[in-house]
């Protein structure tokens, strides 16, 4: 399987989260990465979903999602054409190598964000493979705590998602949010 990235602009409405999930969870399909955010109209949010797909099921799953009525567009974000990060944020034991850990963060852009006796708490920005790599070399200080945010992707291109979208589909967001209004669950 091949994984995906989808960035879905999406109405910023009640229920539009759990009806996306819904679609994956009834296809069987799993999401192994959701960040959901606002954009700069505050009423489109978008989300950023990383799926394991067939090519054949990835048109199956997008052709659905642009059927849900809350679905504005969706743009598959390849390394290609766009920029992905991954916010991870992780304590470890603070041990006599603080020097050691702190240049090893220093090489994957990262850093040192809170210090107390007995950790370190280490914020770092990156790809998922240079999150991954990072971890992997933490683990020998002892990893007491970790959390890793969804993956967020943007096109490295000057049009936007929402121009691409108005282009595409000819729907304004704002034409959308009143023609769906009613229907909120």
């Amino acid at each position: 399987m091949a994984q995906h990235t989808l960035s879905v602009l999406v109405e910023n409405s009640p229920g539009v989260l759990a009806r996306v999930a819904s679609l994956f969870s009834r296809r069987g399909y799993n999401i192994d990465s959701l960040a959901v955010g606002p954009t700069e109209n505050p009423e489109v949010s978008r989300m950023t979903i990383v799926l394991n797909l067939e090519g054949h099921a990835l048109d199956q799953v997008s052709a659905q999602l642009f059927k849900l009525v809350n679905v504005i567009g969706i743009q598959e974000m390849t390394s290609t054409n766009s920029r992905q990060r991954e916010l991870l944020m992780v304590k470890v034991s603070n041990s006599t190598s603080r020097g050691e850990i702190e240049s090893l963060v220093k090489k994957y852009n990262g850093q040192i964000v809170e210090e107390s006796s007995n950790s370190l708490v280490i914020e770092a920005v990156g790809t998922s493979k240079d999150l991954a790599t990072l971890l992997t070399e933490l683990n020998k200080f002892g990893v007491k705590e970790l959390v890793q945010s969804g993956l967020i992707a943007i096109e490295t291109s000057d049009t936007t998602l929402v121009e691409r979208t108005l282009q595409e589909t000819g729907l304004a967001s704002s034409e959308s949010q009143s023609q769906t209004e009613d229907y909120q669950n």
